[in-house]
């Protein structure tokens, strides 16, 4: 399967390109922004598309050609005010949604967060990330593609386990980023995660043990 990584230049998505690279099943097509990153995937031998969330849905489109499946690991980060999460959380992320409507590219996953649909435990200086959040995971849902929605707990850079806690009704928890990497590739084509929305934090669950019992 040929998928699409939007967002392959974040912490996530590099380590969810590496272990594409590394499966025998699945090819990446890195989608970044910035000319400056196409050297790593280059070293990686990954293809890589320029193409920026802020664009057109055509070109989004575009860069999705070939492609069977499609990631959503991006994010306007932390130093960003709110005009730019709504851009690209949300946005950005209804456009690849549409994009992925109009390719016939109907396998979508995408990164969410922890409590996106629980409105009263939203911190005011983070509520417009969490409106980003709700409002992108529920277009995914509406739009008939086979989606899954994955909602990390608080990300870490420690070494993944490949031990998670997988449940669709969590208030906390912490989980390493290359363990939410490692739940991507186990969620491609793993049914048990089709058309469905769940948290994950570490816990004691081999990843696909704790998929086959979503």
């Amino acid at each position: 399967m040929k998928v699409l990584v939007v967002g392959a230049n974040g912490q996530i998505g590099r380590h969810f390109v590496k272990m594409l690279v590394d499966s025998k099943d699945h090819t990446p097509k890195a989608m970044i922004r910035k000319e400056e990153q196409i050297s790593f995937f280059n070293s990686l031998d990954v293809e890589s598309v320029l193409t920026s969330l802020e664009g057109s849905v055509e070109e989004i489109a575009v860069a999705m050609k070939d492609c069977e499946a499609v990631v959503f690991a991006a994010g306007s980060g932390g130093a960003t005010g709110a005009d730019k999460t709504l851009l690209i959380d949300l946005d950005g992320a209804a456009k690849t949604i549409e994009a992925a409507e109009q390719t016939g590219t109907e396998r979508f996953l995408m990164i969410s967060a922890i409590n996106a649909d629980k409105r009263d435990m939203w911190k005011e200086d983070m509520a417009h990330y969490y409106v980003a959040k709700h409002h992108a995971d529920n277009i995914l849902r509406a739009s008939g593609l086979v989606y899954t929605i994955i909602r990390p707990g608080l990300l870490t850079n420690d070494p993944g386990t490949g031990k998670i806690l997988a449940t669709e009704n969590l208030d906390s928890g912490q989980i390493p980023r290359e363990d939410v990497a490692r739940v991507l590739l186990h969620s491609l084509d793993n049914e048990h995660a089709f058309n469905k929305t769940f948290e994950i934090i570490s816990g004691e669950d081999d990843i696909g043990d704790a998929l086959d019992r979503l």
